[in-house]
């Protein structure tokens, strides 16, 4: 990636996105997610094309009144670290600087690949997440 386009896309996440962390499934832990909302389906498939994810459509219940709108979501742990780790220098937004970094630095110390926590580590894992929605 560019540093041009890892700001780029630092200024749309800024602006319209969020970096958050949520459930897949139902009694999982959480990981890493970055969303982009806009009317402008366009401007979400350069982005796509950029960072993976899958843009999906949102129900408009007022078409007289408001445009459509899409949502882009990138899931995949991979493409999300490494999104995290070139845009961060490039947020000016505070929270989401500091919950990047925060990912970036503490996600795969508190992360087991087979997802067996010990009573140790599953400790430090909620509170990896209770201290990131404190940011």
């Amino acid at each position: 990636m560019e540093k041009w386009e890892a700001a780029y896309i630092a200024g749309i996440i800024d602006g319209e996105g969020s970096i958050t962390l949520t459930r897949m499934h139902e009694g999982e832990h959480r990981r890493p997610c970055i969303t982009v909302a806009s009317t402008d389906k366009e401007l979400l498939i350069y982005l796509q094309s950029l960072t993976g994810g899958t843009i999906n459509n949102k129900k408009n219940y007022k078409p007289d009144r408001h445009k459509d709108s899409f949502t882009l979501t990138i899931k995949k742990k991979e493409n999300v670290m490494f999104i995290l780790k070139h845009i961060s220098p490039y947020l000016r937004v505070d929270k989401k600087r500091k919950r990047s970094l925060w990912i970036l630095e503490h996600y795969e110390k508190v992360t087991l690949r087979n997802g067996k926590y010990s009573p140790e580590l599953l400790k430090a894992k909620l509170s990896f997440e209770e201290l990131f929605f404190q940011i």
